[in-house]
């Protein structure tokens, strides 16, 4: 993850001015934030993720990743049960454990829209390559590396796993994911949404050129709002904690927003806020502030 220097307190950035209503609803990140490098949850977090739901405030998981890799918090979860998945494709129920979740919500991308998305960016950037995530099936095309440490169930060309009569083709796709071996990330991210427009939603989150495409209009932020509404929440009594491009969104949204010390310099610009990093629990440090502001 990049570095932005040391930030040793949770403190406002003066150029944004804080929520003014207490929060309801805490929306955190998974990878570069609530967890440590090692994918850890630190016994000081979990405190402090337990304490906001006893004193009322919900806890809100929201990731890029999918359901089946939400192990690592499934032993976190209180009250009600949900994250959000996929960068807010699916809103996932959690109580069930690892491999019995269950989707709550479905955001899909369209598979007309993933084929028009393939076919714009591989003219864009020669040498890209495809993985497609279903709500329970992984698939890749065989130059795709091993990014993610799984089998997929396929091997073929992007082409034929999103064909109408491709195996699994009754199964949403929740998004696409692009990866070129030689572009500067940020570069990738940036000619790719000029090349597909608003077919689609594309962002990242990891450190290489590695796109995440969804559907139009869906993203961590849209996604959060309508939980939110749902719960009677406005984004004024949200707060939020991001650090790569994928939680950009989001950070705006949110009535308080904090970019972690290891962010991305894009979320650090979104955010009113900047605590530690995710190594120093700075997450928790907020949370840890904010009951005891309440207290």
């Amino acid at each position: 993850m990049r570095q932005n220097g040391p930030v040793t307190s949770a403190t406002r950035q003066s150029e944004t001015p804080a929520s003014t209503l207490p929060p309801r609803l805490i929306a955190t990140d998974l990878d570069g934030t609530l967890l440590r490098d090692d994918k850890s949850v630190s016994e000081r977090t979990v405190a402090a993720l337990a304490a906001a739901e006893e004193a009322g405030i919900e806890v809100f998981f929201v990731t890029g990743r999918p359901a089946r890799w939400m192990d690592v918090v499934s032993d976190h979860v209180h009250g009600h049960g949900l994250a959000i998945c996929g960068n807010g494709a699916a809103v996932v129920d959690l109580h069930g454990g690892p491999g019995a979740h269950r989707f709550v919500k479905v955001r899909e991308l369209a598979r007309e829209n993933a084929l028009d998305a393939v076919r714009l960016l591989r003219d864009a950037a020669p040498g890209t390559v495809y993985a497609v995530e279903q709500t329970y099936g992984f698939h890749q095309e065989p130059a795709y590396p091993k990014l993610h440490m799984e089998i997929p169930d396929l091997l073929a060309p992007a082409e034929e796993l999103l064909a109408p009569d491709a195996p699994g083709a009754r199964e949403p796709v929740l998004k696409i994911l692009a990866y070129h071996p030689q572009l500067d990330p940020d570069a990738f991210l940036t000619l790719a949404r000029l090349a597909v427009g608003d077919r689609a939603t594309i962002t990242r989150s990891s450190p290489s050129a590695l796109l995440e495409i969804s559907g139009p209009g869906v993203s961590k932020a849209s996604t959060l709002a309508l939980c939110c509404a749902e719960r009677g929440i406005s984004h004024e009594e949200v707060v939020a904690f991001g650090d790569m491009p994928n939680d950009v969104e989001m950070l705006t949204w949110a009535g308080q927003s904090y970019a972690m010390g290891n962010a991305h310099p894009d979320v650090v610009a979104a955010a009113s806020g900047r605590t530690v990093a995710n190594n120093d629990d700075g997450v928790a440090v907020v949370i840890e502030r904010i009951l005891a502001e309440r207290s």
